[in-house]
């Protein structure tokens, strides 16, 4: 039987910018804020992001073996990584992607696999935060890499 989603579609609609086709979450299932109030360390999500055939870039990404782009993975990583410094408001800021460290891809996604996103909080340095992303399918680790970045003031999405 499916967890029910802490956050669904709609809510993660409301806390993140992006679109299809690069909206990579499909739902939240646990999310943990910071137990500092001054402070977004510590915050936790964990969120799904379902991989089907019909996505488009497996048209080119390789044509008789489709692979999710690496690329991609870091992107719904750091998505499941902003839905951590959720704060209780709905979308107050964006995160920009500064830097990406440590990225390491375990094995190839595929059609079919659920990748299970999880994002934690490092560092806040109030404009600038660290996330320690990783992206497991079937319980197995596939792919992991820190994301730092920017913290900006949304101005509508």
């Amino acid at each position: 039987m499916a967890k029910e989603p802490i956050f669904d579609i709609e809510k993660v609609k409301k806390l993140l910018p992006h679109r299809y086709p690069f909206l990579l979450v499909d739902r939240v299932l646990e999310f943990t804020p910071s137990s500092d109030m001054q402070s977004r360390v510590g915050a936790k999500a964990k969120a799904i992001k379902n991989v089907t055939a019909n996505e488009e870039f497996f048209n080119g990404h390789f044509p008789g073996r489709a692979i999710m782009p690496g690329v991609l993975i870091i992107e719904a990583m750091a998505q499941a990584g902003g839905l951590a410094c959720y704060t209780g408001e709905e979308s107050p800021y964006n995160l920009i992607i500064a830097s990406i460290s440590y990225a390491r891809f375990r094995r190839p996604v595929v059609p079919g696999d659920q990748l299970v996103l999880t994002g934690e909080v490092l560092k806040d340095r109030g404009k600038i935060v660290v996330i320690k992303c990783q992206a497991h399918v079937d319980g197995d680790l596939v792919a992991e890499t820190e994301v730092m970045a920017q913290v900006t003031k949304n101005e509508g999405n």
